[in-house]
């Protein structure tokens, strides 16, 4: 059966689709559920064309509070309410016990920590909120494998990432910069004077606000990373920032072309506020938005617009957000179906577009790990990318339709065509439509226009 999918799959593989009018209506609202959120449920295109794209859009910039009962299942998760100096320290105790019991304390944080992104992502109403969640935890990348890291990524997430997907990029920053888990992924913990260690200065610029192409040199990232000398936290006492003097390189400093006098930890801050608010920082990560949310080489000028936006507003997030949703560009009909879904985007989306119930998350955490992308699990600092160079090959596509094939035997192929829609061409729907019965869920879940959003 899983032949007979490939080969159906290919037949469709073609030329993206053209809208046969400019996005409105049902075609419309099914993008922006693609974009803005992790593709529609049953009803939510009916819903969201009564509501208006716009007003959708702008109650997902502002949402309201989870749904009692997605709350209440999230409060059941122990270990995501451990501050990230408790989740050390029961780290920690448990590389003391017996192997069986250390491996169970660990597999308890990583699979709550997974139930809560996933059970998020597939449940809440709060849609854009997950997908900002989902960006800037691969902008401000952490790997979960490594060493004290299995202990703060739920913490990283919670308190550096989530408060500000929508708020100021300058605190988002300084979280992630201070947070533990930052300082240990990329080493500055152990930086000081005499014994210097660049990697996170070097990802700072880099990936986290200019750019490879940010104007800086070698030079820059030495004095950075001196600047930012003593920057550490204490894995015994709570897992807080501290900043430790005796670490910090006093010497006079030029970064960026500027003297740095000797000012201690303000000589770091000195530097977040000057990344934060530099011109290749906003276009930066405006170009990182635009191919996001729009295309894989998105149009210049709404790059443009988008970073004049983030001038404009000292780095406020969904200021920016606002600029880009409302755009000719975004609603374009030419960029409707040209993203190619990531792993994580197919397998939430299949999740929420069979609308089954939601219990054990294992197993999507499993086929996220045979679809190469296991969550929090990238190990380079680049996190994972969102185009379809990154993901479209033929294993991973046979590994899609098998996920395709198993999700759907417990999915109504009818019910599940109607909650997408026009997100399923004419073409597909007249190959599944004279396919056997027991195929076609599997095969609109494999199809090439599902995995296209």
């Amino acid at each position: 059966m899983r032949l007979r999918l490939l080969l159906a799959a290919a037949a469709l593989l073609s030329p993206l689709a053209s809208w046969a009018a400019p996005l409105a209506g049902d075609q419309a609202a099914v993008h922006v559920l693609n974009r803005v959120a992790y593709g529609p449920r049953p009803g939510d295109i009916d819903q969201l064309r009564q509501s208006g794209v716009q007003a959708y859009i702008e109650e997902q910039l502002n949402p309201p509070a989870l749904p009692l009962a997605l709350a209440q299942r999230l409060d059941q998760l122990e270990t995501l309410k451990w501050s990230a100096g408790e989740a050390l320290a029961k780290f920690q105790e448990a590389r003391g016990m017996e192997q069986g019991a250390r491996r169970a304390v660990v597999a308890q944080m990583a699979s709550e920590a997974a139930q809560a992104r996933l059970l998020r992502a597939i449940e809440s109403p709060r849609q854009l909120e997950e997908v900002m969640v989902d960006f800037w935890y691969n902008h401000f990348n952490v790997f979960a494998g490594k060493g004290q890291d299995r202990a703060l990524v739920a913490s990283y997430e919670r308190d550096a990432i989530r408060p500000y997907v929508f708020g100021s990029f300058r605190q988002m920053l300084g979280a992630t910069a201070r947070h533990p888990a930052m300082l240990f992924y990329l080493d500055n913990w152990l930086s000081k004077a005499g014994g210097l260690n660049e990697n996170y200065a070097r990802e700072l610029m880099e990936l986290h606000t200019l750019g490879v192409d940010g104007g800086y040199t070698q030079k820059d990232v030495t004095e950075l990373a001196r600047m930012l000398t003593g920057w550490t936290y204490a894995p015994r006492r709570d897992a807080q920032f501290v900043f430790d003097p005796r670490r910090h390189d006093n010497g006079a400093k030029t970064w960026l072309g500027k003297p740095v006098t000797a000012r201690g930890v303000a000589e770091g801050e000195y530097a977040l506020d000057v990344l934060a608010a530099h011109p290749a920082t906003a276009r930066h990560i405006s170009r990182k938005l635009a191919q996001y949310f729009v295309a894989d080489t998105p149009p210049a000028a709404l790059v443009e617009r988008m970073a004049q936006t983030w001038s404009a507003s000292n780095g406020d997030i969904r200021a920016v957000l606002r600029t880009l949703f409302a755009s000719q560009e975004f609603m374009d009909q030419q960029y409707a179906g040209a993203k190619f879904k990531t792993p994580y985007q197919y397998v939430v989306s299949a999740a929420r577009a069979a609308a089954l119930p939601t219990g054990e998350v294992k197993p999507l955490v499993g086929i996220l790990g045979r679809l190469g992308m296991p969550l929090y699990g990238c190990q380079t600092p680049d996190g994972y990318k969102n185009t379809e160079s990154a993901w479209l090959n033929p294993d991973g596509l046979g590994r899609r339709i098998s996920y395709a094939v198993t999700l759907a035997g417990a999915a109504d192929a009818g019910t599940l065509q109607q909650a997408l829609g026009p997100a399923i061409s004419k073409r597909t729907a007249d190959i599944v439509a004279d396919s056997n019965e027991r195929l076609r869920a599997a095969m609109l879940l494999g199809s090439p226009d599902f995995m296209q959003h």
